[in-house]
């Protein structure tokens, strides 16, 4: 079976047999799958009626388990966006109900962002629609190639982790 990448790799080799594009067949295919994954991860969360930003925010949340709540400063670091970009989204999820502030309790200047009721349900009800689209991406793969692929994955991604921290 061939792909795109299949076609790119042998016109490149082609074109310019001087160069080893071996690269490409690894890392092309995780960029072409990365821009699939989020064209079906957008259409996963649509479905629960919330954009990507926002299912990041509330899962955030969701994760850092009951009383569901965390600091701005530590939804920065989760989801890394800028200050700027995490009070507006704050705002925008208060909007809708599925966050409130509260002042925090051990920083009289500090607020802390806590999931309601609501934006726990819906984080719940996205999380498990998006894990049963990408169960359907993965069903192609056997358990221990899919355990393989993550193994390798994230081989791949620690060091690019490590420069983050």
């Amino acid at each position: 079976m061939e792909d795109e990448v299949d076609r790119l790799v042998a016109a490149w080799r082609r074109e310019r047999p001087d160069l080893d594009v071996e690269p490409l067949e690894v890392l092309s295919r995780v960029s072409r799958l990365a821009r699939h994954l989020d064209r079906a991860r957008r259409i996963a969360f649509a479905e629960h009626g919330l954009e990507p930003w926002e299912f990041d925010v509330l899962t955030a949340l969701r994760r850092a388990g009951d009383p569901y709540q965390l600091s701005p400063g530590q939804l920065l670091t989760q989801t890394l966006v800028t200050s700027g970009t995490m009070t507006n989204r704050i705002d925008r999820l208060t909007t809708k109900g599925l966050v409130v502030r509260l002042p925090d309790p051990d920083d009289r200047r500090g607020v802390l962002v806590r999931l309601t009721d609501a934006g726990r349900d819906k984080a719940d009800q996205a999380l498990a629609g998006l894990l049963a689209h990408e169960r359907e991406i993965l069903a192609q793969l056997a358990p221990a190639q899919r355990t393989e692929l993550a193994t390798l994955l994230r081989q791949l991604v620690i060091p690019f982790d490590r420069a983050g921290q």
